[in-house]
């Protein structure tokens, strides 16, 4: 499976660089928290947030996840990433954008 993260890179690390389209992290200045960086991400995806600003809850809807079927953290980590038993940063490093 291809890699589009960096090998150590963090979490935070990993959102902002799909928020910034996947391709590149943005400079270290213009960093997003984790949540605000998931809700970048769902808005360059097209993505209705809604009233939901919390980190999980922006990925379930980015993943098209609807309550109550929503995913603990590394659940929807792996499946935007279409895969299984990873933490979520290694997942979100298989994601592209």
């Amino acid at each position: 499976m291809p890699t589009y993260g960096k090998s150590g890179s963090t979490f935070i690390d990993e959102l902002n660089r799909l928020a910034n389209g996947g391709a590149s992290y943005p400079s270290i200045t213009l960093y997003k928290d984790s949540a605000s960086a998931a809700r970048a991400w769902a808005t360059a995806r097209a993505v209705t947030l809604g009233v939901t600003t919390d980190t999980v809850g922006v990925l379930n809807l980015i993943a098209s996840n609807t309550r109550p079927n929503w995913k603990d953290l590394a659940g929807v980590c792996n499946q935007l990433a279409s895969t299984t038993g990873l933490d979520p940063v290694t997942a979100l490093r298989q994601v592209a954008s």
